[in-house]
């Protein structure tokens, strides 16, 4: 079984970590685009045409799904993905997940980019899922970008300016950029009030990789052999993990991956 996961940057690794814990046995294929970072400020057009490429590099190794381990890539460019690659291949979006988190009735804080904050497609996501509920969109400017280059003090800063905007009555926090479940602990750390009920966070990661096993009728099997190995591909061309990645817990996991053969 061979996954592969599609981002401008290490925002794929918790997606790709979820997958290695649900399938140790399975070989992981990322596909990132250090040419083209960020993905975000870019038009639509141009964003899909980069994704594509990604996408496109991973599906000629040979993979059984693609996952768009992007929020903004999936809103943007997940169409197209989807009618240049299916059916030979799965292609599994990322969506954030504000519908489990308005499950539990709230306070709810949606954290994300600048650029998906308040936009048509999030309000979309509020109306279907979260009517009724109280939910604060809050922007994180700076934030994805300080986590891609493992900047600490460009990410406590920018952690500390968005929970400034985040209310104290929040209960529930929707991490919607992928790159924000790498740091989601110091989130948690910046938000947490003493004396209350500890908060309920919301990643995209697990959900993705369950749905990436169901979509090529693969089952959850975490005692497998750890046999899998990991290829990197950096704007098409194969590589090794970044080292910003290693920073991180989900990194460093990667890391101890064989390579391809």
């Amino acid at each position: 079984m061979k996954i592969a996961l599609v981002d401008s940057g290490i925002g794929l690794l918790p997606a790709t970590a979820a997958v290695r814990r649900l399938r140790p046995d399975a070989d992981l294929l990322i596909s990132s685009d250090p040419d083209g970072m960020p993905w975000g400020p870019r038009t639509p057009e141009d964003l899909t045409k980069r994704a594509l490429q990604a996408a496109e590099a991973a599906a000629a190794l040979g993979p059984d799904a693609l996952i768009v381990a992007c929020n903004t890539a999936s809103v943007h460019a997940l169409p197209t993905l989807r009618a240049k690659l299916e059916p030979q291949l799965p292609v599994i979006g990322t969506v954030p997940a504000i519908k489990p988190a308005a499950a539990g009735g709230g306070p709810v804080a949606i954290w994300a980019t600048p650029a998906t904050t308040g936009s048509p497609y999030q309000r979309g996501l509020i109306r279907e899922f979260a009517d009724g509920v109280d939910v604060t969109e809050v922007p994180c400017p700076g934030l994805a970008d300080a986590v891609e280059h493992a900047d600490e003090d460009a990410i406590d800063k920018a952690v500390a300016a968005a929970a400034a905007l985040t209310p104290s009555k929040v209960e529930v926090v929707v991490l919607g950029c992928t790159h924000y479940e790498l740091v989601a602990e110091r989130i948690r750390a910046a938000l947490q009030r003493p004396g209350q009920p500890p908060l309920v966070f919301h990643g995209s990661a697990g959900a993705v990789a369950a749905q990436a096993l169901r979509r090529i009728g693969a089952s959850a099997q975490p005692d497998a052999e750890p046999t899998g190995s990991l290829t990197v591909l950096l704007s098409g061309r194969e590589g090794a993990l970044p080292a910003a990645a290693l920073n991180y817990a989900e990194g460093r996991l990667l890391g101890q991956l064989s390579p391809a053969r």
